[in-house]
């Protein structure tokens, strides 16, 4: 009898997990990989998808610093709305603007494509709400 209670309540434990809010760090940047969801002083914020990552290799020179695309979730308090994004092209989001500054790791020329688990994306919020 006490298996059959424990097994529920430890997969509710383990469900609970991806549901956990990460909070902006000192320098004001949310950080959050696919799933997870970014508090960035004012809305929530969820990394769903990777449409395009373009950016120059780090061991390269480019002529175009390339972008990433990325398909996130919004949730302002008020209700959610899933919009695209491009790094270092503010949004308007409620009565302020969201953008994403930073996606981690780096792309390298010989290495092998970035898996979407491996992602790590950092967003800024400037405004009220």
């Amino acid at each position: 009898m006490i298996r059959t209670i424990a097994l529920p309540l430890a997969a509710a434990a383990l469900s609970l997990t991806g549901c956990a809010t990460v909070q902006p760090d000192a320098d004001g940047v949310a950080r959050a990989r696919i799933g997870e969801t970014a508090y960035v002083g004012g809305p929530k914020v969820t990394p769903l998808m990777v449409l395009e990552d373009s950016r120059c290799p780090a061991d390269v020179r480019c002529v175009w610093a390339g972008q990433v695309r990325l398909t996130v979730r919004i949730d302002t308090g008020a209700g959610y709305v899933t919009r695209e994004i491009i790094s270092n092209k503010p949004i308007s989001v409620a009565d302020g603007t969201l953008e994403l500054v930073e996606v981690m790791p780096a792309r390298v020329s010989a290495s092998e494509p970035i898996r979407k688990t491996d992602y790590s994306f950092g967003f800024r919020f400037s405004g009220g709400l």
